[in-house]
């Protein structure tokens, strides 16, 4: 069995599967952030702009934490550093890239854009595209699986020997969990008017869990700088995210402050105020004309 393809021809031009599969993965959740801004009542126009700049500092910081991680694979070869169509993007880096540069734009560009809202609202956004993307990227690259296995499932990948785990499907299938679990926090906190907060806390922690499971069981090379860092991050989001959302659950129960509510749900709500409302405005206006009545008919009366 032949492993997936990861570069074609179109003529001359040398296309990787690889930088196809991020591209679309970018594309998507660019998508899906300016629908979620739309739906909660936030101006959007702002965002390509901003993107533009947080997939430049997402690439950039995966790069030089992947890099960092296997430093003496490329201090003995430098002139693959630049070879991001290889592979070797960490996750961990360019979150550390793409998200203090987001936050920074996006509180100059939309200050009206509260920043935890925000985080809020990109958290599911962020879990779905690193799911995706686990899809069109590693999957489609150079050494995109696991470690090696006899199961039935095993996959064939391009300059590894012998079938290997797919990590990147097992991944993606973690990540779209995550992401179902996230909407559904999201639809209790909507109706529960709150914390703020609590949506991007669960998926540091869901995220830091996932991350470590993948490392730990399905990636790790023994002795090896780049896994023990993976695996002492993800615990770290883990303890850090389940801290935060007790600290958050907590300080809500206090002091209970309504949250912003999110996308279609907030819709349904108004739509349910403005039915209520409406009965009380005609049951005012039907008290104001009997009152009239009343008057009307005395003063007849007064003056029969």
């Amino acid at each position: 069995m032949k492993p997936i393809p990861v570069v074609f021809h179109i003529g001359p031009l040398q296309v990787h599967t690889y930088g196809i599969g991020l591209a679309i993965t970018f594309w998507v959740a660019y998508r899906y952030f300016e629908k979620r801004l739309r739906d909660n009542g936030y101006p959007w126009q702002w965002l390509t702009s901003v993107f533009l700049w947080v997939i430049v500092a997402a690439i950039l910081g995966a790069r030089i934490m992947s890099v960092l991680a296997n430093l003496g694979y490329y201090g003995h070869n430098p002139g693959q550093i630049i070879a991001i169509w290889h592979g070797g993007l960490s996750s961990f880096g360019g979150l550390m890239g793409a998200i203090p540069t987001a936050i920074i734009l996006a509180r100059r560009r939309c200050p009206e854009l509260p920043t935890i809202r925000a985080l809020d609202l990109v958290a599911p956004v962020l879990i779905a595209a690193w799911g995706l993307g686990r899809l069109l990227g590693p999957q489609l690259m150079v050494a995109g699986g696991g470690h090696r296995t006899n199961a039935w499932y095993g996959m064939y990948y391009a300059d590894q020997a012998g079938k290997r785990l797919p990590v990147p499907i097992f991944q993606a299938i973690e990540m779209f969990i995550i992401f179902l679990i996230l909407l559904r926090i999201e639809r209790w906190v909507a109706k529960q008017g709150g914390p703020l907060g609590f949506v991007a806390a669960a998926a540091t922690a869901l995220y830091g869990v996932a991350r470590f499971n993948d490392e730990y069981n399905w990636l790790a090379k023994p002795g090896h700088l780049g896994s023990f860092l993976v695996e002492l991050a993800g615990v770290g989001l883990a303890v850090g995210g389940f801290a935060l959302m007790t600290y958050l659950w907590l300080r809500w129960r206090a002091n209970p402050t309504p949250a912003p509510m999110v996308g279609s749900l907030a819709s349904i709500k108004n739509a349910e105020l403005e039915t209520v409302a409406e009965p009380e405005a005609t049951n005012d206006t039907q008290e104001d004309i009997d009152q009239l009545n009343h008057a009307i008919g005395k003063s007849i009366t007064e003056l029969g």
